[in-house]
């Protein structure tokens, strides 16, 4: 038995729900509630309360509270954010709207971009040059930023964003810009390049900063709220936020940087994803996290999820690649899709039946909630083709109307077509899944993927009762359904560790790296990394991992390469080529050997796992036989009904297979297992389905 006690909470703030999970010595309970779009924290005090009182808990029992959320995402979408300006250099103004001159669609002559954040009445610029090595060329005129003040504060800026020319080189002019303005502006919130996003490439810098000076005060509003009516309640332990790229920071820097935490919900999911793979000894497998919102797809190699330093937010065209604005954080890879459990269903003016990405979120909620919504959704569709069993639906405490969402379903969808409510739920989760389908496709494609021989992991609310269906469409042989599915994100982020990432943009080609100044810049990186982590650390020891930026002289992309280091804590420029060598080859085949390689960025990473406990081991209970709790009224792809069992899946023991059509019903989610799967237990409590026909044809 354990020596000590050890309790976490976590909380993933959704479109729809709010999932809560609480962990007591390895031994974890959950909920979901409604997400309170006007008071977030609303839902996630009330529910992390109502589980804890559950245990006989209170607040001050806490050691740990970990957080996620899509605020800060849902802020940029519905421009919801603060009024924000931005100071850039003399001729730079329009670097966020000009972009990098791309076409994300060549040939549609109605291309529509995304809107810069910040529109041209609140850009302003400075006379100033600092040249790409750091030199000044051009001094700052204070003056002229003491007389940008009065501009500013008679526009009501809450706001600003600050960003020159070559900052990430030398950050002096706009560290000055922020001393002068501030003194003039109290209450205004400002967002540095050199600090946000200190790196090259001037259009990804500058959206990135304005991005952050956007969300900046309402994230720091809101985690201010948080944080302090946790106080008032007792609680004493370490709040810490879930980022994008998988890492758990603090709230103060969360708070300074919540760019980071825009994609903080479906990294956790990945961060379980890939615990599960290296549990199961699966090498490649492809994530499916569904939720009330969207889907997310993610693919995970080797127990390790795809990583990018760049995403994009609120694309212009329906989740195509380039019509959004770019965002350079380190970010988990993953093609997120307007498919949830509240994605609305219409028939458009061509007669054409869509889903998505519109949403009818917590409020007014799917028809069949029964509390305002009256617009068909996925959920209505899956609560009339028999997935969700009613009585464990959101832990109980929801009671679902099928009239509700028949009326629906007919008026805006069956009686434009001449379907009935089944076949136009039918119709709605045939749509919805084909999207995800192709979804996934291009986003395997895009990085020279294979799906076909990978197993998938579903989690989430709504993904469980699509994931066979999406397995067949992508020729799928397996599907894996972990513990607490339903509320996977949230369990992600008790597997996180505490990580921060420090980069530096310092152009040189490979063969002229000045070694003493990277080295110093390296040690400044390593101090300031470690220095967020640190603090939540505790006892934890805290690593730190140096990489570099590289690229062939004359490519316009990089690639990562882990920094080998001399004895004496030096860079080993022929170590370095080497590797950079080795990993070209293994991304395109094969390297340049007598080209010039030249160095962009130097990055550090501190980080430290989280103090866990392990839960003593349950003994593995095997079975052959097990009872249905009941029946519902089943719908396959096919448009064949029939009444098929429900069963309980605490009673569902390893050893035990049973064959579909059935549904596993669950406190936060339901398994859906069509006629041609499969399902039975694993070792580890983890539900497997398996595609027969597929699996057929690869024995074959």
């Amino acid at each position: 038995m354990n020596s000590r006690r050890l309790t976490r909470a976590s909380a993933d703030i959704g479109g729809t729900f709010t999932d809560i999970v609480i962990e007591i010595d390895g031994i974890r309970a959950s909920t979901k509630v409604l997400t309170t779009h006007q008071a977030p924290e609303r839902a996630v005090i009330d529910g992390v309360l109502g589980l804890l009182l559950k245990q006989g808990l209170d607040f001050d029992d806490l050691d740990i509270f970990l957080h996620g959320t899509t605020l800060a995402t849902n802020a940029i979408i519905e421009r919801r954010g603060a009024k924000t300006s931005l100071i850039t250099t003399h001729g730079f103004r329009d670097t966020i709207e000009i972009g990098s001159e791309s076409r994300h669609d060549q040939y549609d002559i109605f291309i529509k971009k995304a809107q810069p954040l910040v529109g041209r009445g609140l850009r302003f610029t400075l006379v100033e040059r600092v040249a790409a090595d750091g030199s000044l060329l051009l001094a700052l005129d204070e003056s002229e930023v003491e007389a940008l003040a009065d501009e500013l504060k008679a526009a009501g800026v809450e706001s600003i964003a600050v960003s020159l020319i070559h900052a990430y080189a030398n950050p002096f002019h706009e560290l000055r810009v922020r001393e002068i303005l501030s003194a003039r502006l109290p209450g205004v919130y400002f967002s540095l390049s050199c600090e946000t996003c200190p790196e090259v490439r001037e259009y990804e810098r500058t959206s990135t900063t304005v991005a952050n000076a956007y969300i900046r005060p309402i994230m720091a509003s809101y985690l201010g709220r948080l944080k302090a009516e946790l106080a008032d309640k007792g609680m004493t332990a370490p709040i810490l936020l879930m980022t994008s790229g998988g890492g758990l920071t603090t709230v103060e820097q969360a708070a300074d940087y919540p760019i980071r935490l825009v994609e903080s919900g479906p990294a956790g999911g990945a961060i379980l994803a890939a615990k599960i793979a290296r549990e199961c000894a699966l090498d490649e497998i492809v994530s499916f996290d569904m939720g009330g919102t969207t889907a997310k797809i993610c693919l995970i190699d080797h127990g390790q999820p795809l990583k990018s330093r760049s995403f994009e937010v609120d694309r212009s065209e329906r989740f195509l690649k380039g019509s959004g604005l770019p965002v350079r954080i380190p970010v988990i890879e993953m093609v997120e899709i307007g498919a949830g459990g509240g994605s609305i269903a219409q028939v458009d003016a061509m007669g054409r039946l869509t889903v998505g990405p519109e949403s009818a979120s917590s409020d007014p909620g799917p028809a069949c909630y029964g509390i305002g919504g009256s617009r068909p959704t996925v959920t209505d569709g899956d609560f009339v083709l028999g997935r969700i069993d009613t009585r464990k639906f959101a832990d109980g405490r929801m009671k679902l109307r099928r009239d509700l969402a028949e009326r629906a379903l007919s008026d805006h969808v069956g009686e434009k077509l001449s379907l009935g409510p089944v076949q136009a739920a039918a119709a709605v989760t045939a749509i919805v899944e084909e999207n995800m389908s192709n979804a996934s496709r291009v986003h395997a494609a895009e990085h020279g993927k294979d799906l076909r021989r990978r197993a998938m992991i579903a989690f989430g609310g709504a993904a469980p009762m699509h994931a066979a269906q999406l397995a067949s469409k992508l020729s799928l042989s397996n599907v894996i359904v972990p513990k607490g599915a339903g509320v996977g994100s949230a369990i992600g982020f008790l597997e996180a560790p505490m990580a921060y990432e420090v980069v530096r943009s310092r152009h040189s080609r490979l063969e002229g790296v000045n070694e003493p100044a990277i080295r110093d810049l390296i040690a400044t990186m390593q101090r300031e990394a470690k220095a967020v982590v640190s603090p939540a650390a505790g006892v934890e020891p805290v690593t730190a991992r140096v990489s570099a930026f590289l690229r062939y002289v004359g490519q316009g992309h990089e690639l990562e390469v882990d920094l080998p280091m001399t004895l004496d804590g030096g860079i080993d420029p022929a170590g370095l080529k080497d590797a950079f060598s080795r990993r070209y080859a293994d991304v395109f085949g094969r390297f340049l050997p007598n080209h010039e390689i030249e160095v962009l960025t130097w990055a550090v990473t501190a980080s430290a796992a989280q103090p866990t406990l392990a839960a003593d081991a349950d003994p593995v209970v095997t079975g052959n036989r097990i009872e249905p709790s009941g029946t519902t009224s089943f719908t396959d792809s096919d448009g064949n009904t029939t009444d098929a069992p429900v069963y309980e899946r605490t009673e569902l023991a390893p050893g035990i297979v049973l064959s579909g059509p059935l549904v596993v019903t669950e406190r936060e989610t339901n398994t859906a297992v069509p006629r041609g799967f499969t399902v039975e237990c694993n070792a580890f409590g983890h539900l497997v389905l398996t595609n027969l026909a597929v699996r057929s044809a690869f024995s074959a």
